[in-house]
């Protein structure tokens, strides 16, 4: 079983020294919680301080697509793969607390707006294909501009035409980490319930949608073992990590959580056009 953790620590230095424990004991991921208004540094941030402070974790911070534009949220994300090789992940927030929204002037949103934005960051990270960076000194070409994608999204809340303004992610896609409510989106869906019956028979109702992988989200004191065959893994939040049994790490995040490497979309359309 795969097992993750949210950390949270007073410090950079602390925080750094719990990741470091978390990466030689075997988690998978380590996330990070956030709030617009909390005091300190942004999730996105600590995860891009801790891309060169480690070597084979997973770094999922929590950003939330009710406060920043999608486009953004895409790059980020983006860099951030970049910026640790291949190991980035990313649990979907959807803040609705009116402080937090009133940052950005925004309104509720509903979970269709939350699907859009996972979709329009999909299409922005597959904008280039992965061969679309050529670096032809003799024509002086960086780039081969049949390879670069608008990507055109109209939806109902917000419109992005593209393409990202940055190469496509080492994964081809970051993993997408979130609740069960929009699972059909996801990479990773996150499942609570009352008691091992509770989490899965949510487990279930999510694998029903064609998410990949089921993580129980659980309090660090509870008993992980009793959820094996239930979900694919486990992460904890609250308190101190437990001690687990430690996991073998891939190149990538996506290699560690046995996920494919996605097909680029527009190349498969290019192909076959």
């Amino acid at each position: 079983m795969l097992y993750a953790t949210e950390i949270q620590a007073p410090s950079l230095a602390a925080l750094e020294r719990a990741v470091l424990d978390a990466e030689r004991a075997g988690y998978a991921f380590v996330t990070f919680p956030d709030a617009p208004l909390r005091a300190g540094v942004e999730a996105g941030v600590l995860a891009a301080y801790l891309a060169r402070r480690t070597t084979r974790i997973g770094l999922a911070p929590t950003l939330h697509v009710t406060t920043t534009e999608p486009f953004h949220l895409a790059t980020q994300l983006a860099g951030l793969d970049h910026a640790s090789l291949g190991r980035a992940g990313w649990v979907v927030g959807a803040t609705t607390a009116a402080g937090d929204l009133a940052t950005v002037g925004r309104c509720q949103v509903d979970a269709g707006e939350v699907a859009d934005v996972v979709e329009v960051a999909r299409r922005l990270w597959d904008s280039w294909e992965d061969d679309a960076v050529i670096r032809d000194v003799q024509t002086g070409r960086f780039l081969d501009s049949r390879k670069v994608h608008h990507v055109d999204f109209e939806g109902p809340g917000f419109s992005v035409v593209g393409p990202l303004i940055t190469p496509r992610p080492p994964q081809g896609q970051v993993v997408v980490i979130g609740s069960a409510l929009i699972a059909a989106e996801l990479d990773v869906a996150l499942v609570r319930g009352s008691g091992v019956a509770g989490i899965a028979e949510r487990a279930a109702a999510a694998r029903a949608t064609g998410v990949p992988l089921v993580f129980a989200d659980v309090p660090a004191g509870f008993d992980a073992a009793a959820l094996e065959g239930v979900v694919d893994g486990v992460h904890f939040h609250g308190g101190t990590p437990p001690a687990i049994a430690a996991g073998a790490h891939g190149a990538t995040l996506r290699e560690t959580l046995g996920l494919p490497r996605p097909t680029n979309r527009y190349a498969v359309a290019r192909s076959v056009a």
